[in-house]
């Protein structure tokens, strides 16, 4: 492990809990509009099916998860946030979720703080858990962070925006790409890469295909923003001029290429990539919408935060229960046995996603006549 001053570890500290209360006082103002409010289902309402007849179970790759949605990574690293850490892991043992953490670099430099990540897996012995680094850091510290925590994958965010933003950050990113492969073929676990809130591009999940990734989080706008984060943490150096860049995560997925959300077979066997979706999702139907635009499964980070804040892991367990009641309700109601039956229902794209859907040339009136063209196809 490398030394770290008092004076550097302080810092970093005070930035992992700055970063949790902003994150929070972002969730507590109340409704945002959101490119989830700009997409819609044609409701028919004779093609429904029954609740009991619904599995929420989900394959990805050659796992297998029993919900569509998972606890995405948000923290870790101080006393704070090991408690944090602790509550979404008793949550997460006890509903079955997937969980992923915040990043662990601070755990590889000093000892002390990979407390806060390896309460997970004292809590979660058996659950799927995601690890967490940065893009720069190297093939062996994503070793280190995996034997670390007993992870079953491991989430490498890139986050070129916070960075420029933050006043600790690196605006070097020229080395990202090639960091990013070594990382991928040296992992002994599958790698995610994931954006922190601004959107994977149709250009950079093209580019993630190209090193080999078969797990991709397009992390879109709309959640917790990591820019207004660190323009608050930075004062002078305010780069708000950057509000609302990036792309949503509806967005995302609708812009994916066709490697992306067709179906292919890898040389390892593994079948095709998974497309996975985070940012600003805030309820199942908000699930749901990303399950219906390609999403394999739906990352949440800022709400299920702030119920272990206001109400503890046994909260966020009462929250996630209602959430798989509610999703199985919606998958019934849309006709959906499956998350996969979701790619034949009928999208309308308003607003800011229609606006951008058609400036990218995706075929709006497609998505809107999903139904029609599975019924001429059953005809053939």
């Amino acid at each position: 492990m490398s030394s770290e001053s008092s004076t550097a570890k302080a810092s970093r500290a005070s930035r992992k809990d700055d970063h949790v209360r902003l994150a929070s006082a972002q969730q507590t103002e109340g409704h945002r509009r959101t490119d989830f409010d700009d997409l819609e289902f044609v409701h028919h309402a004779l093609s429904g099916t029954s609740p009991d007849r619904v599995d929420l179970t989900v394959e990805l790759g050659s796992w297998t998860w029993p919900t569509p949605f998972y606890v995405n990574g948000m923290t870790g690293g101080t006393e704070t946030t090991a408690k944090i850490n602790r509550d979404l892991a008793i949550a997460a043992a006890e509903t079955g979720l997937p969980m992923a953490c915040g990043s662990m670099s601070v755990a590889l430099d000093d000892a002390e703080a990979a407390k806060g990540f390896t309460v997970i897996r004292e809590e979660n012995p058996d659950g799927f858990v995601m690890g967490n680094l940065g893009a720069g850091r190297s093939a062996d510290d994503a070793r280190r962070a995996v034997e670390l925590l007993g992870a079953d994958a491991l989430q490498l965010h890139i986050n070129p925006v916070q960075e420029t933003a933050m006043p600790e950050g690196t605006r070097d990113f020229s080395t990202w790409l090639t960091g990013l492969e070594e990382i991928v073929a040296a992992c002994p676990v599958p790698v995610v890469v994931k954006e922190v809130g601004f959107g994977l591009s149709r250009r950079t999940l093209t580019q993630l295909t190209g090193v080999g990734v078969q797990f991709a989080d397009v992390s879109g706008a709309g959640g917790t923003d990591f820019l207004r984060i660190e323009n608050d943490r930075a004062g002078a150096d305010d780069f708000s001029m950057l509000t609302g860049f990036g792309q949503s995560a509806l967005a995302c997925l609708l812009d994916a290429p066709p490697e992306w959300t067709t179906a292919t077979t890898m040389d390892d066997g593994v079948s095709n990539r998974v497309l996975l979706a985070s940012g600003g999702v805030r309820n199942p139907y908000d699930v749901v919408k990303a399950l219906a635009c390609g999403a394999r499964a739906v990352g949440v980070a800022g709400t299920f935060l702030q119920t272990v804040l206001d109400h503890g892991p046994d909260g966020l367990v009462d929250l996630v229960r209602t959430w798989q009641t509610q999703t199985s309700a919606l998958f019934a109601l849309l006709g959906a046995e499956r998350s996969t039956d979701l790619d034949r229902t009928d999208l309308l794209t308003r607003g800011r996603l229609g606006e951008f859907a058609r400036l990218r040339g995706i075929d709006v009136t497609a998505l809107s006549h999903r139904t029609d063209v599975l019924s001429r196809r059953n005809q053939l």
